[in-house]
């Protein structure tokens, strides 16, 4: 079987090497060494200042939202994860949904501002497969609105856009570190922040609020992470250059073989680099789509279509919003396999049979 992905495992002897010292330590969370040395060579790895190793990436959300001190409206993206919804409305605010740009899949700068009232206090935009959105006219509404920038950057590990890593700009930039993560530390998140007095409430809030083993100076919750996460990322942080040249190597792949497949992809931010966490592609039909999952199936081959259906429309909480370019993209957008394990005669397989199914 070929799954849609799987995570990257370094080799164990070096992660059960970590685990010595956490044994000898007996310290297993809390921020131990390990996370402490995670998050300084995560820093120094991205090229950003400050940083926190979470506990996953909707936490991350959460917290950015909480710390920021977010109210009423936040106007955000239905073309994302659950999660990034969620965080919003888990928090006590109103996600006002826009709708989508067609080439990107990122949110539609250009329709930000018809969705502003007098109760929005942010913008959450979400990095589709880590493409960047349109950061500069973001950054020029917020300024003159008045409003805060978080940017789920789940997807975004290791981008680069304008000469600088994707999660310096916004206010508050996010990342997941799950497994299914082209870089993972089997369950983590990230939150960024140019801002040193932001960064330092982030991290009280992080530990319950706590400033010291008697005092608090914050409403927190535990957003910590463990040792056990911390050995993974990393174990996992020596081998970042090969994963993403191997998924590279596979990515060129894919392009060579399906130039002539009715379908094509997501249009990349023109300053910024791939880290090729994704192989999403949008059909021309959706009738074709579903054909070539049906084969694929047959084959043992598994994709997913992510994102699908609408967040604007699906979530049994919130009222149901038609917006006809996110619909209309989320019923023909599947991602294929792509992961480091994957072979290019993999590759090459199931290329073949989606070829196979257009050619019928």
């Amino acid at each position: 079987m070929i799954p849609v992905t799987k995570p990257f495992l370094p080799p164990l002897p070096e992660y059960q090497a970590l685990l010595e010292g956490v044994w000898k330590r007996q310290w297993l969370t809390n921020m131990g060494p390990l996370s402490s040395e995670l998050e300084i060579s995560l820093k120094r790895w991205l090229r950003v200042n400050h940083l926190l190793f979470v506990t996953n990436g909707t936490v991350a959300l959460q917290l950015a939202i909480k710390a920021l001190e977010l109210k009423g409206e936040i106007i955000t993206t239905p073309f994302s994860f659950i999660a990034t919804t969620s965080s919003i409305v888990w928090e006590g605010c109103q996600p006002v949904f826009v709708d989508i740009d067609p080439q990107s899949l990122n949110i539609d700068a250009s329709k930000i501002e018809a969705a502003i009232t007098k109760r929005t206090t942010a913008i959450l935009a979400t990095h589709v497969y880590g493409n960047p959105c349109d950061i500069e006219r973001i950054t020029a509404i917020a300024k003159e609105h008045k409003l805060k920038i978080i940017y789920d950057a789940a997807h975004a590990f290791g981008v680069v856009v304008n000469g600088k890593s994707i999660f310096e700009y916004g206010d508050i930039s996010i990342c997941s570190l799950h497994a299914t993560k082209l870089y993972h530390s089997i369950e983590g998140g990230l939150i960024i922040t140019k801002e040193a007095n932001l960064l330092k409430k982030l991290a009280f809030m992080r530990n319950f609020g706590f400033n010291g083993p008697e005092a608090f100076v914050e409403l927190g919750i535990n957003g910590k992470n463990s040792e056990f996460h911390a050995a993974m990322g990393l174990a996992n942080l020596n081998y970042i250059e090969a994963i993403h040249s191997k998924r590279k190597t596979l990515t060129e792949r894919y392009d060579q073989n399906l130039e002539d497949l009715k379908a094509v992809k997501p249009t990349w931010h023109e300053a910024a680099t791939l880290n090729y966490a994704y192989y999403p592609l949008i059909f021309e039909r959706q009738e074709l789509m579903m054909d070539c999952i049906t084969l694929l199936q047959r084959n043992e081959i598994g994709t997913r279509r992510y994102f699908y259906p609408s967040l604007a429309k699906t979530l049994p909480y919130l009222k149901s919003k038609n917006l006809p370019i996110t619909d209309d993209v989320s019923s023909r957008i599947l991602c294929l396999p792509l992961y480091y394990d994957l072979t290019v005669e993999e590759v090459d397989l199931i290329c073949r049979l989606l070829l196979r199914v257009q050619n019928n």
